[in-house]
């Protein structure tokens, strides 16, 4: 089982020309609201890469429909807390080159405490997953009590944040990172070669494996000494939102599955190439069968080792 200890956010998304710069006023060519949120979109993923996922979450009373979506998709909604508190929230502008720019107000999602920690933790059993994201508070707290009962950890530091270089990383199985993440982290500059963030972060973290997704440039794997390159699939970019959490969700599903490396890897990468040509969160996220169909009419990438 994998347990995703994530947020659930209303998305109010803007498409504009261009993201919005200081002391402009600019109006959007359209709106739409629906559920996002990295932990929710990364629940979606898995589920519809048919995987078993159970959220933990917090979200409105007044925004029970987001429920709906999630069980539709598969996902085990019985552990997330409808809450007299308002729901995190994002607002997010996606400009003419796919680019977005998002403000995040955490709402409910920051609304965990030790006592229902505890409680989730009941349900757990030894080589569990825990999936988490940077969106939900106590992380700190959860990390150690799910070392505590034998789980593994995935967790995807996104948005990064001050806290993250205070947790216990090393008690993660998997980390997922973008590269101004990895660069955060290794403690070098966002223009750093691959390898230099590569090398640093192993130096830090040696028993990690490390995840790093690179857009249009593919996608780097590291565990002690295998290294691992796939290149992107070949795809015009609509909207990239979601596009990390696609490819997170369908890793962990293939994982769940005991798939091999370059088996997640490729799977990932496919569904987040489909997503990106798609506008929105959820309504973005592939479904197994369009990942199936799109990988069989793509042409062949091949995992370099290194």
């Amino acid at each position: 089982m994998l347990y995703n200890y994530g947020s659930i956010n209303i998305d109010y998304v803007y498409r504009v020309s261009h993201l919005v710069r200081p002391g402009e006023t600019l109006s959007s060519q359209s709106f739409t609201q629906g559920l996002g949120g990295k932990g929710a979109n990364q629940s979606l993923a898995m589920a519809r890469a048919g995987g078993d996922v159970t959220h933990w979450g917090r979200v409105s009373q007044n925004d029970r429909w987001v429920l709906e979506i999630l069980n539709q998709a598969g996902v085990n909604t019985s552990l997330i807390e409808l809450t007299a508190d308002a729901s995190g929230h994002a607002i997010i502008q996606v400009d003419d080159h796919a680019e977005n720019a998002i403000i995040l107000n955490p709402g409910a999602n920051h609304g965990f405490n030790e006592r229902h920690l505890d409680a989730l933790m009941t349900s757990v059993t030894p080589d569990d997953w825990l999936l988490l994201q940077n969106e939900c508070n106590a992380l700190a707290s959860i990390m150690t009590l799910a070392a505590r009962h034998g789980m593994r950890i995935a967790f995807n530091p996104a948005p990064l944040g001050a806290n993250v270089h205070a947790l216990p990383l090393e008690l993660c199985q998997i980390l997922f990172l973008n590269r101004g993440e990895a660069a955060a982290l290794a403690g070098l500059d966002e223009h750093a070669g691959v390898a230099e963030l590569m090398d640093a972060l192993y130096q830090r973290l040696p028993e990690v494996e490390l995840v790093l997704t690179l857009g249009r440039d593919g996608v780097r794997y590291q565990h002690g000494a295998q290294r691992l390159e796939l290149p992107a699939f070949p795809v015009t970019a609509v909207d990239t939102t979601a596009a990390g959490d696609t490819f997170i969700g369908y890793f962990m599903a293939a994982r769940q599955r005991d798939a091999s490396i370059e088996t997640c890897l490729h799977e990932a990468s496919a569904a987040a190439a489909l997503c990106v040509q798609k506008s929105g969160a959820a309504p973005s996220i592939p479904h197994a069968s369009e990942v199936a169909a799109a990988s069989r009419d793509w042409p062949a990438r091949d995992v370099l080792r290194h």
